[in-house]
C-alpha cells in the first residue's frame, strides 16, 4: 500500500469531500491488501459494517469488546453480525471484568490514577493486538467530524500512530444523513451504548488521538 505524504493525503481529502462512502471504500479496497474494518458496535456504526461488507463480505471486521457493553449493545451486534454476515474478529481484555473489579474497586473514574492502566486493559491492549495479529494495511472505521476536537483536524484519510492508513468514508456525514441510510438499506441502530474509557462523549479513549 502506497504511503502518502502530508501534503498528498490534504489533497486527496479535499478531492474526497462529496465522494459517496461506496465509492471511497471500493477504491481502497482494490488498493490494499489486508483492509480491516473496526467496530464497537456504538450508534451508527452498522452504516460502516454494511458498506464495507456490500463492496468486501469477507472483510475482517475486528471487534474489541471491553465486556461492559449494554444488554441492548449486544444484542444489537448479534442482529448486525447476523444480518450481514460480517466476518468478525473478536478480541477481549486478558483480565476478566471480576478481576479488574477486586483490583480497581469498579471502573476508575477518569481522575482516579487508575483509570490509564484500566483503559489499557479492557480497550488499548486488545487493539492493539489485533492490529499486531490482522496486520491490516488499511483501516475503516466510522469516525466522524464534529464527534471531538482531535477528529475535527484529521479528514477523510489519515494515519495511525503505527501508521496504518486510516479511511473514515461517513466524515462528513451527519445523524440525520446515516439515519437516511439505515432506513434506506434497513438496517438497525442502537443508542443505549456505553464506553467505560471515556465517559464523556467528545473524550477520545487513545485509539486514534
Amino acid at each position: 500500500m502506497k504511503r502518502y505524504t502530508e501534503q498528498e493525503l490534504q489533497v486527496l481529502n479535499r478531492q474526497l469531500q462529496g465522494i459517496p462512502p461506496a465509492e471511497i471504500i471500493q477504491w481502497l479496497i482494490y488498493k490494499s491488501e489486508s483492509p480491516v474494518v473496526t467496530t464497537n458496535f456504538r450508534p451508527y456504526e452498522a452504516a460502516i459494517l454494511h458498506a464495507c461488507a456490500k463492496v468486501e463480505p469477507n472483510i475482517k471486521v475486528i471487534w474489541c469488546d471491553t465486556g461492559y457493553n449494554t444488554p441492548q449493545t449486544y444484542r444489537h451486534a448479534k442482529e448486525v453480525i447476523e444480518k450481514l454476515s460480517l466476518n468478525v474478529k473478536l478480541y477481549v481484555p486478558k483480565e476478566t471484568a471480576a478481576f479488574r473489579d477486586a483490583i480497581f474497586g469498579g471502573i476508575p473514574q477518569v481522575d482516579n490514577p487508575q483509570h490509564e492502566e484500566f483503559t489499557r486493559q479492557v480497550k488499548l491492549e486488545p487493539f492493539q493486538r489485533a492490529m499486531k495479529q490482522e496486520k491490516p494495511d488499511v483501516w475503516f472505521t466510522n469516525l466522524r467530524k464534529g464527534q471531538t476536537t482531535f477528529r475535527d483536524s484529521i479528514g477523510v484519510l489519515s494515519y495511525s500512530k503505527d501508521g496504518i492508513l486510516k479511511v473514515s468514508p461517513f466524515y462528513h456525514w451527519s445523524d440525520e444523513k446515516l439515519d437516511e441510510y439505515l432506513k434506506k438499506n434497513e438496517l438497525p441502530n442502537e443508542f443505549k451504548y456505553f464506553d467505560p474509557t471515556k465517559v464523556l462523549e467528545n473524550r477520545e479513549c487513545g485509539l486514534h488521538a
